[in-house]
């Protein structure tokens, strides 16, 4: 099937001359079934994880029927507003909206807690078309009146399924309640829990539906490697991985907080120049955080599963489990970071005695083995059937928890 190229929608021409610029010509699966049916002013529920492009799919048709209909009157109130449940992920979807519309006479705002909201009143007060916003500030300042959303026409819940998790239900039904009732609404959603299920059910009318079945899975084009060590050997384990210099930035996953700090601290008491971002980083030192791994002066970052999300940026060389996570798909949302736009990646994952029951959630769930690098202590009848067989002789004899990185190695 011939793929169909951005300039077959009938954007606006600066749209087209911005997806130029930025070398986009062929729309991803999501781009290519979502922007018709936006641009024909349908509700959408998309399924759709982050690194697919869903972004864009939203963006590019809004910025079109905005651009297309001027509203002179009330003209300081957005008539766009797109929720997010993270400071980062509403900041990254602001961005993408300024490139996309950089030659368009729209104005944006984006809102966020965790910083002073003087200059985001400001922002508003001077008028704006797109509204980009986290829930929580987005209802202080309307019952602040600093903002006023009875303009609305397009509407977009973005992650929802995250924005369930983060405790945002009641927030965003108090949101939706302020909007006008003839608009276009869009959810996009990488799960469809029965409470995001219910949610679109309660406030889209005569949705279509779409969603991503990608050519290859995440979880297909990563190379996936365990070692068994104990929990105590995981920080030394970690620095000597991270002497091979083709591990360049490498994504740290930890359960909690707390760890996320310490890994970090001790990788760069090791030499190894670190950031750890998290909810109890403040806003400034979470923007910084990104801005120093995307740049690479920072070759690793390390994460609490929330404070990934929304995370996207291109080139991850590797994710590494240093914890393994409790819920087995977040596994699969994790190492899926160092598999962006077709691209294979390499994740390792860290598994001590009491992570042996997640470990084999997760291997059922992807239905096939991690490699094991060094000895394996799980008898393999105690191991799922599924899926390719583990790597037989690798370290053979060696004391348990003491694995060689030179094994790892692609």
């Amino acid at each position: 099937m011939t793929e169909q190229p951005f300039s077959e929608f009938g954007l606006a021409e600066t749209l087209q001359r911005a997806l130029a610029a930025r070398k986009h010509t062929i729309p991803t699966p999501i781009q290519a079934q979502a922007i018709p049916e936006v641009l024909a002013g349908r509700d959408l529920i998309a399924i759709a994880q982050t690194g697919t492009g869903k972004t864009a799919a939203f963006a590019l048709p809004i910025l079109h029927r905005l651009a297309g209909a001027r509203n002179s009157a009330r003209a300081r109130a957005p008539r766009a507003l797109v929720l997010a449940p993270t400071r980062e992920l509403a900041i990254q979807i602001a961005d993408e909206f300024r490139a996309y519309g950089a030659r368009l006479q729209l104005r944006l705002a984006v809102i966020y807690g965790g910083v002073g909201q003087k200059p985001q009143v400001d922002a508003l007060a001077r008028g704006t078309d797109i509204l980009v916003a986290t829930p929580g500030r987005l209802l202080d300042l309307m019952g602040q009146r600093r903002v006023s959303l009875d303009r609305i026409e397009h509407l977009v819940l973005d992650e929802a399924d995250r924005m369930l998790d983060m405790g945002f239900i009641r927030d965003v039904r108090r949101i939706l309640a302020a909007l006008p009732a003839a608009r276009q609404s869009l959810l996009f959603s990488a799960t469809m829990p029965r409470d995001v299920a219910r949610l679109a059910s309660d406030f889209l009318r005569d949705p279509v539906r779409v969603a991503v079945t990608p050519q290859a899975t995440p979880v297909e084009r990563i190379r996936q490697s365990v070692f068994h060590v104990s929990a105590g050997d995981k920080q030394r384990l970690l620095a000597e991985i991270l002497d091979d210099p083709a591990l360049s930035r490498v994504l740290v996953f930890a359960r909690t907080k707390h760890r996320a700090n310490r890994v970090a601290t001790q990788l760069e008491k090791c030499g190894v120049a670190a950031d750890a971002i998290h909810g109890n980083k403040s806003q400034g030192a979470r923007q910084r955080a990104l801005e120093r791994f995307r740049r690479g002066e920072a070759r690793v970052l390390v994460a609490t599963d929330i404070a990934a999300r929304g995370i996207d940026i291109e080139d991850i060389s590797h994710v590494i489990n240093f914890e393994l996570p409790n819920v087995p798909e977040s596994y699969v949302h994790r190492i899926g970071r160092t598999a962006r736009a077709g691209a294979d990646g390499i994740a390792y994952s860290f598994c001590d005695a009491a992570e042996r029951d997640s470990l084999g959630q997760i291997e059922r769930l992807i239905r096939q083995r991690l490699t094991v690098i060094g000895d394996d202590p799980v008898p393999a009848s105690a191991r799922p059937a599924q899926g390719r067989p583990r790597r037989k002789g690798a370290g053979a004899g060696r004391k348990r928890g003491t694995p060689r990185f030179a094994e790892a190695r692609p």
